[in-house]
């Protein structure tokens, strides 16, 4: 029996891109920001629908529909379960935590920890809604990653708690409360975990950013000491299961690949301009399979022949025949709807995307 009978072909040729077997095509997602969404309207259908190969499963009319930011997309302040306050100042767009509930530890003793069974970031928990999740996605054939931790779930936690400069000096100064605030996240984070592995998850998702624009926050040393472990209690429980983990990281993360690969990270989102095609390509190429986040910096800026130039490069530094490459496209509301035209074609192009009649429509990414 075939690892990939029952698959569709979305699953069969995800799991062959992650297992370095010879997909057919290489994978590839676009995600457009709610405020793009807002921004372009009816636009935004007559781009996809000029990509069917890249938008298989595109019904059309859906940008007539009125967009309602949901979350962390709403203008304004709200509180998470942690305790922490987000202010944003442009719904479409997520803001960023204001005030840190334990910006004085003194505050720590009464602070109130989030049960991690039934509390999530800004809403309660449905374990019953995710194995039902997961359930048809077997049911289906279908194979793209769970993400049960809300982004930001360790080292930006730590941050969004006790604010960016305490917590470097808590590092720095090798603070023993630090190690107690450690144990509460660890605790939920590997909770919250095991319970997503007994719904049933065939792909775990994690997501945080780990790295600034040039480099890591921490030395490699400090990382290892204090988030890694937070790693090893996530992906190395799926890890110690078999079960491959995604992990989304924006920013400088090439000192650390290695040791996200060593607590299972089957599949990495590292950006391209913060980590750059020679350093992918020396670190990762071949050792972990990558989901390349285009160049979002370049988006708004490029011509449509330089975007073209930038996915075939991309694509050439880092694809094999044996697979290990998806393509991830993030647009935002200041890109052209002439730089989305020309990057789908290339992205259609450059990643042999099949024709949707020909795989029942499947999705030719997540």
């Amino acid at each position: 029996m075939s690892v990939y009978d029952d698959r569709s072909p979305q699953g069969e040729n995800m799991l062959r891109t992650i297992y370095f077997d010879h997909p057919q095509w290489t994978p590839a997602t676009v995600g457009f920001l709610p405020a793009c969404m807002a921004k372009y309207g009816e636009a935004l259908d007559d781009v996809r629908r000029a990509h069917p190969r890249l938008f298989p499963r595109f019904t059309p009319g859906t940008a007539n529909e009125q967009v309602v930011y949901q979350d962390f997309y709403v203008e304004g302040r709200q509180t998470d379960c942690w305790g922490c306050v987000w202010d944003n100042i442009q719904g479409g767009l997520v803001g960023q935590v204001v005030e840190h509930p334990l910006a004085d530890w003194d505050a720590f003793e009464t602070w109130r920890r989030p049960d991690p069974m039934t509390e999530n970031l800004l809403h309660p928990r449905d374990w019953d809604a995710l194995a039902r999740q997961i359930a048809e996605k077997k049911r289906l054939g279908h194979f793209s990653p769970d993400h049960a931790l809300a982004h930001g779930f360790h080292y930006m936690l730590l941050c969004d708690l006790r604010g960016f400069e305490n917590l470097m000096l808590d590092m720095a100064t090798d603070d023993p409360r630090l190690h107690r605030l450690l144990e509460v996240i660890m605790n939920y984070n590997a909770a919250v975990v095991r319970r997503t592995i007994e719904c049933g998850t065939e792909f775990l998702g994690l997501a945080e950013d780990l790295g600034m624009q040039h480099s890591l926050p921490v030395s490699p040393e400090q990382w290892r000491r204090y988030v890694k472990p937070g790693y090893e209690v996530t992906a190395g429980q799926a890890r110690d299961r078999n079960i491959p983990v995604f992990l989304h990281s924006d920013g400088h993360i090439l000192p650390i690949i290695g040791d996200l690969i060593e607590t299972g990270i089957r599949m990495i989102n590292p950006q391209i301009r913060a980590n750059g095609l020679q350093g992918l390509r020396d670190v990762a190429k071949g050792k972990v399979a990558i989901c390349l986040d285009l160049d979002r910096q370049l988006f708004p800026f490029a011509t449509p022949d330089q975007l073209r130039d930038h996915v075939r490069e991309a694509h050439d530094a880092l694809g094999m025949p044996e697979g290990g490459l998806m393509i991830s496209v993030e647009i935002g509301p200041d890109v052209p709807l002439e730089n989305m035209d020309a990057l789908f074609s290339a992205v259609e192009d450059v990643c042999r995307l099949p024709d949707p009649e020909k795989t029942d429509h499947a999705s030719v990414g997540f």
